[in-house]
């Protein structure tokens, strides 16, 4: 009996150490596929040591080259994991503040969302969605920059003498996703999303955005970081059978200050 037990012990163990190599394995074949020196380090920085492979069903989308690079426009489609998704992290590998945002979908959205970041120099922009079975879906894509967005003073907060009294003011829209079945919320909100780097500049930046449904669920939770561009223009999507009744959708943000902001949509 000691010795059938030893013998399953034995198998069980030479079983675990089968499957971790495996991993390992799988893990050690997977090379960044853009090649950056920085993606060991903001690899463990983001998703640590959990399972990850490159997925190309989660695109990121960007210009080639940022012509403007305090203004650079990003999305992140995550559609082919939709209902499947915990969390998107999205960050430039060669950012002086690395993170731009985090974004929570509830199930029922459509995990696609858009807005527009600074970027510092070229680099490699990552997106990397968790699922619920615990491993990271990572799309990648190259952008190429002249440089120095990250470190450029915001023109609201350093050339407008009234950006103050407007601090906050938002102003959006909706359009219908024909070829889908869905509608697109898109909103303009006045802030300088100051990154702290540009000399006697403190950071000053919204952190939170949150779309609310009437019952005051959340269906999208968006936290930013420094590298967002200043009055940031930033769009959700929705199916259609969220979007029963006019109005019905609150959005709220806070900044770093303890500002919120409140917008019905």
């Amino acid at each position: 009996m000691m010795i059938r037990l030893l013998l399953l012990t034995l198998l069980v163990t030479v079983s675990a150490v089968s499957a971790v190599s495996a991993v390992s394995a799988v893990q050690a074949v997977e090379s960044d596929p853009i090649q950056s020196p920085m993606w060991d380090y903001t690899r463990q920085q983001f998703i640590g040591s959990a399972p990850y492979h490159f997925d190309e069903r989660v695109k990121v989308l960007l210009p080639a080259f940022a012509e403007n690079p305090t203004q650079v426009p990003l999305q992140i489609d995550a559609t082919a994991l939709a209902g499947d998704i915990e969390r998107i992290v999205v960050w430039a590998d060669l950012n002086p503040i690395q993170h731009i945002f985090t974004y929570y979908p509830h199930p029922d959205v459509i995990p696609k969302v858009s807005l527009r970041f600074k970027v510092q120099q070229g680099t490699a922009v990552r997106a990397a969605v968790l699922t619920q079975s615990g491993v990271w879906h990572v799309g990648s894509a190259y952008l190429d920059a002249a440089g120095g967005g990250c470190t450029t003073p915001s023109t609201t907060g350093n050339g407008s003498p009234f950006w103050e009294s407007h601090l906050g003011e938002t102003q959006s829209r909706s359009f219908p996703l024909a070829s889908k079945g869905g509608v697109r919320f898109k909103f303009r909100v006045i802030h300088p999303m100051d990154t702290g780097l540009a000399d006697a500049i403190p950071e000053f930046y919204i952190q939170q955005v949150i779309l609310q449904n009437a019952k005051k669920e959340s269906l999208a939770r968006l936290e930013l970081s420094q590298p967002v561009a200043e009055n940031p223009v930033i769009s959700f999507d929705l199916r259609d059978d969220l979007n029963d009744q006019a109005g019905q959708y609150q959005l709220w943000m806070r900044d770093n200050n303890g500002n919120e902001f409140e917008k019905a949509l």
